[in-house]
This record gives structure tokens, C-alpha cells and sequence, in this order.
């Protein structure tokens, strides 16, 4: 039986060698589970520390997926037999726990990693997915690449690093991308800076093959050099950008101070002929208030955080939503009983108040003792 994460070593022509690491679970859209967490996060610290590794390639088995998410389905699970009620604080499930922690800890590994990674993105990129590919240093998107954040759906927020990187997206792109969750293409995530650089995905086989007869040297940002020129070889450089279409407006809409502003300001835009931008409008009414309410927080909290204490704030938030119930709701309303018909806390943005805010940034843990105080570390 087969893992699922595939770890390969491949020799290149001048001796030194390339590591690919490959998600593989195709049937579950790769999705992330503890295990495959947890085989990455040990594979990629033993082959930072590998001398004949010059570079690393994250793909994925399939032609339709790089990573549909977190398995949030187990999470579900682990807090339904917890029997988390909601407004209750109880103890927060344990593999939640361990996974978010875990998960955390393989994306800031990736974001901070000494030597060049590239990740392969093609399909569908959501959630935990778009946290692997987020903090690599060669992030190629295909033609088919579906991303998005549309974690407000199931009562969660952009985690995986959300803090940070949609904060790093031109004026209002994040902001926008968080609260509706709205889909976007290839040359959205250039735009975005979620991606460097947008390459067929008939080229990959290719791109691997020039890979391996690539003069890598001891050198790591030189490494990095030539696979930036490697991949711009067969970069595109255009295509359809709805986020660049509607640059101005997000922008503008970004300069509200209010969620509730930016809720009415974003619904009262009228593009009749924008199906692209009427859909994201469209998801407002479905989202968890609070969810919303929490992308708010969470970029205004993050924008003077380091990585560190973005993936540390996320954390705590993220674990409290395991307690809180919103995330268990939201899970089993599209997941388990597909009825679409989640019985939210609240049923606007306007009845959420500060005190419920205000806990899903609160520590659970004694002392600060929060599991990923370390990263601070390596800052």
C-alpha cells in the first residue's frame, strides 16, 4: 500500500540531486490529513539538512487536484465525539490540536526553507493546499489552477498563513478573497502574489527533465536564480485576470472601517454582466457571520505581525473555532448532510458582538505556553 505522500530522490547530470515530494491521495483530492502533515514536515527537515539536495519539487498524483484542503471532515468527527456544544469552552479536540499545530508548522517550514522549493499547482488549490503553495519560492500555477479560501463557508477563516500572505495582496485583494471566498484562475494568483509563474500543465514533464540537467551548485540563492530562469522559460505572461479587472473597486472598497460597511459597500456594487463578481456577492448571504467578522480581525490584527506570530495567532483562533461549534456546523451543512442549511450562531454581521470576537483570539493555553511559541525562534 502506498503512502500518502511519495518521496523520491532523483540524481541530476552534475551529481547533485533533487528531492520531490508528491501528495497521493488523488481519490480525496489529496486532501491533507495528519499523516500526510506530519510525512512532510519530517521529509522536508531531513532534506534541508542534505547536502546533495539542491532543490526540492512539491506535486501532486492526479491531473485534477494539488490539494482540495485539510481533511476537515476528521475534524468534524473529532468534534462531534467531543460533544463541543455550542458557546461551551470546552477542551479543544485533540487532533485538532495536533493537526492545526502540525500543519502550522509544515507551512512556516516551507515559507522560511534555506533551499529553493518549487510547487507544482495545478487544478484545484484550496485551503490547506494553497498554504503549501504559498510559502514556496518558485510557485508555478497551471491553466487549469481553481484557488480559493472559502473557509467563511464552513464556519473557519483563511488560516494555513492567511494572515500573512493575504495581507501581502495588492489593496483589498485579501480582504475580498477572505470574507466571500470567491474562486480564482492562474492569472489571479500571479496577481494576488500567490503564484510566479503561470505554466502549462503539458510542460511539467519537461520542466522536470530541464531540472535534472541543471549545473545546481553548494549555493542556495544561486540555486534559486536558476530556477527562476529555468521557469521562466515556459512561463505565460497573459490571460483573463478578474482581480485586475476590478483592481480599483477592491481597493476602493478596502478604505471601509467597518465589516458591516464593507458587507453593504461590496453587495450594493452592481455588475449585471459579471457573473465572476455577482457569485462572490452571492456567497456573502451564505458565509458564517462570525467567520467573516474573524477575516476582518485577523488582517487588521496581522498586518504588523511577523510569520511567527500570524501562524501563532492562527492557532489560537483555529482552535477555538474547534470549540465554538460555527466550524462543526458549517462542516456538517456542506460535508456530511449536504443540506446546505447551516444553523449559524448568529444570523447577520451586525448581531456579532466584541465579546464573542474577542475569545477566538484569546489563549486556551496557560502561561502562553501556545505549542508554536518555538517558530518565534527562527524568526
Amino acid at each position: 500500500m502506498e503512502l500518502p505522500v511519495v518521496f523520491d530522490i532523483q540524481t541530476c547530470k552534475n551529481g547533485k540531486s533533487i528531492g520531490i515530494a508528491t501528495l497521493n491521495r488523488p481519490k480525496s483530492l489529496n486532501a491533507l490529513d495528519l499523516e500526510m502533515v506530519n510525512l512532510l514536515l519530517l521529509q522536508l527537515q531531513s532534506w534541508q539538512h542534505n547536502n546533495d539536495i539542491a532543490i526540492v519539487v512539491l506535486d501532486s498524483r492526479g491531473d485534477s487536484t494539488f490539494c482540495a484542503g485539510g481533511d476537515v471532515v476528521s475534524m468534524y468527527n473529532a468534534m462531534k465525539d467531543s460533544k463541543t456544544e455550542q458557546n461551551n469552552p470546552a477542551m479543544v479536540p485533540e487532533l485538532l490540536e495536533t493537526f492545526f499545530s502540525q500543519e502550522y508548522r509544515l507551512d512556516y517550514l516551507i515559507h522560511t526553507y534555506p533551499k529553493p522549493i518549487l510547487a507544482w499547482g495545478n487544478g484545484i488549490i484550496m485551503g490547506g493546499g494553497l498554504g503549501l503553495l504559498a510559502g514556496a519560492s518558485h510557485r508555478v500555477v497551471t491553466e487549469d489552477a481553481l484557488i480559493a479560501m472559502p473557509e467563511a463557508a464552513i464556519g473557519l477563516y483563511p488560516d494555513v498563513g492567511g494572515s500573512w500572505f493575504l495581507n501581502k495582496m495588492p489593496k483589498g485583494v485579501g480582504q475580498f478573497l477572505g470574507v466571500t471566498g470567491a474562486k480564482i484562475n492562474c492569472h489571479d494568483a500571479k496577481f494576488a502574489n500567490l503564484a510566479d509563474f503561470v505554466i502549462q500543465h503539458q510542460n511539467k514533464l519537461q520542466v522536470l527533465r530541464q531540472i535534472k540537467t541543471t549545473d545546481w551548485t553548494e549555493n542556495f540563492a544561486q540555486n534559486g536564480q536558476l530556477l527562476t530562469a529555468l521557469c521562466a522559460e515556459f512561463a505565460q505572461t497573459s490571460g483573463v485576470c478578474n482581480l485586475h479587472k476590478h483592481a480599483d473597486l477592491l481597493a476602493r472598497l478596502a478604505d471601509t472601517t467597518t465589516l458591516q460597511d464593507y458587507i453593504d459597500a461590496l453587495t450594493a456594487v452592481s455588475i449585471s454582466d459579471d457573473k465572476w463578481f455577482k457569485k462572490a456577492q452571492d456567497a456573502i448571504a451564505y458565509n458564517s457571520p462570525i467567520s467573516m467578522h474573524l477575516v476582518f480581525q485577523q488582517l487588521h490584527r496581522g498586518v504588523d505581525l511577523s510569520l511567527a506570530e500570524c501562524f501563532q495567532m492562527e492557532l489560537i483562533m483555529s482552535c477555538r473555532c474547534g470549540t465554538y461549534g460555527e466550524f462543526q456546523e458549517g462542516v456538517r451543512a456542506l460535508l456530511i448532510d449536504k443540506d446546505r442549511k447551516p444553523k449559524w450562531a448568529f444570523a447577520n454581521i451586525a448581531e456579532v458582538d466584541e465579546k464573542t470576537l474577542n475569545q477566538f483570539f484569546t489563549s486556551m493555553w496557560p502561561n502562553n505556553g501556545n505549542p508554536l511559541n518555538d517558530l518565534q525562534l527562527a524568526s
